[in-house]
């Protein structure tokens, strides 16, 4: 038995303990996630360490049923004197609150079992056993990289290694037990330019994975953050206008993160998303396949069942731009009297909401630069800044960065701009998708084009 899997079945001793004690003490439903972590984040600036932080946790969440009202509690004290008081707490929490006709766990037939798990690969031993001095190597050589490609990178905001490692177990009186582990690294490196006029531009670019191995080499992403902050010196306006817009990979997955928050069951029932009664309808250009799979091996958002137990399942959002789902937890979906769909996630708090796992715009045959030399004149979009987006009517707009695209190349880059656009509408003028999806996170999408889309520059 590995060291994970002996954390594990400690963490599933405890769950059940405490789960017996809250029934014994009143609890109709007692149901208990415990998880313990450790992480450790380094940085470095101009070639000295800055930062050096490791710490561990644990934490005991428990949600409480006492006929149909519910209260959620936690603690990070597992003593017995600790225990003792979580559990009085979240009894005496629920008979003060409010009864609610929809509460309830999940129909002990829907829970899943060990022999239904597949296992997806998101632990690496590897990563617990990063030194901070290792980290801290790994970060100096992607900044020294940086610094060395070329003499106008001047200075730099940093350059950080964070690697983490998770066990967690779920255990409920409706029969379910069951525990996952899971490792994460990353790192960035952020350096910094002169420009005209005293001003300075600021790049970046990052690595992350759940496997040590398959993170990129720390020179190669330095030297690739300092290509980008390069390209943005002379960065200038645009005049006000309307064309079509290239979303890079990582600008497309913010749009594709804004859509993830209108599909959550939470925002229908509630009536926060201008998504409210779409299924079924066209919600995206018939390019656009949205697909919700916490299937896939060593992705972020992976995990063999969710924060109630159910077993994973991939999940189809948009089909062709049609909207075939929402998901949903075991609450939303008798809300909105629907299934859930096995998207329910577990907070330490204890409470439980529904999330996307790995969701993903379906990437096409096209490459990037295919799709570039097919844009004639466009604005070709990077970064972006800002807050801009009403959930409930869906308009969107954002500060923005990137280059103007000529006869289908990148030009010159451009700053200092804002991109404006109905997210419905968006979707819906998606032409041209790429091949260049990846999973470095729990939100990912292609490089994309945008029809036309309304510019405010100078």
């Amino acid at each position: 038995m590995t060291k994970a899997e002996e954390e594990a079945r400690a963490l599933l001793d405890l769950g059940h303990s405490v789960v017996e004690r809250a029934t014994a003490a009143g609890a109709d439903v007692a149901e208990a996630g415990i998880h313990s972590g450790s992480h450790l984040s380094v940085k470095v600036r101009k070639g000295e360490p800055e930062l050096v932080e490791e710490a561990g946790s644990r934490a005991l969440g428990l949600r409480v049923m006492v006929g149909k009202r519910v209260a959620s509690t936690y603690t990070s004290d597992l003593s017995e004197a600790g225990k003792r008081t979580l559990i009085e707490d979240a009894l005496e929490l629920a008979r003060l609150s409010e009864s609610d006709a929809f509460a309830g766990p999940p129909d002990p037939s829907d829970l899943s079992s060990p022999s239904q798990w597949k296992d997806l690969d998101t632990f690496d031993e590897g990563v617990s056993r990063i030194s901070a001095d290792e980290a801290l190597e790994r970060a100096l050589q992607g900044e020294r990289a940086a610094f060395d490609f070329d003499p106008r990178i001047s200075n730099s905001e940093g350059a950080s290694f964070t690697r983490a490692r998770g066990v967690s177990a779920l255990v409920t009186s409706s029969g379910f037990m069951g525990s996952d582990y899971g490792t994460y690294a990353s790192m960035v490196v952020n350096p910094v330019a002169d420009d005209e006029g005293g001003k300075k531009r600021s790049g970046y670019h990052w690595t992350a994975a759940r496997h040590y191995a398959d993170l990129e080499e720390s020179p190669a992403v330095g030297e690739e953050a300092a290509r980008r902050t390069i390209a943005q010196l002379g960065a200038k306006k645009l005049p006000t206008q309307e064309l079509p817009v290239v979303f890079d990979k990582d600008a497309a997955r913010s749009i594709l993160g804004l859509f993830a928050g209108c599909i959550l069951g939470g925002s229908i029932w509630r009536k926060s998303s201008y998504l409210v009664d779409r299924v079924g309808t066209r919600v995206a250009s018939d390019l656009v396949d949205i697909v919700d799979d916490p299937l896939l091996a060593r992705a972020p958002g992976s995990r063999a069942f969710d924060g109630e137990g159910l077993l994973s399942r991939r999940n189809v959002v948009v089909e062709s731009g049609v909207l075939k789902s929402y998901l949903m937890d075991t609450y939303s979906a008798r809300k909105l009297a629907l299934k859930s769909t096995a998207s329910a996630a577990r907070s330490p708090s204890g409470g439980v909401s529904p999330s996307s796992s790995n969701l993903m715009l379906k990437a096409s045959s096209q490459s990037r630069d295919e799709l570039l030399a097919d844009t004639k004149h466009g604005l070709y979009v990077t970064g972006m800044m800002g807050f801009g987006f009403n959930a409930v009517t869906g308009d969107f707009s954002r500060g923005a960065s990137g280059f103007l695209i000529e006869g289908g190349r990148l030009s010159h880059p451009v700053s200092e701009i804002t991109i404006s656009l109905n997210l419905d509408q968006l979707l819906q003028r998606i032409d041209a998708v790429a091949n260049d999806l990846d999973h470095r996170t729990a939100v990912a999408s292609p490089t994309f084009r945008v029809s036309a889309m309304t510019l405010a520059g100078s």
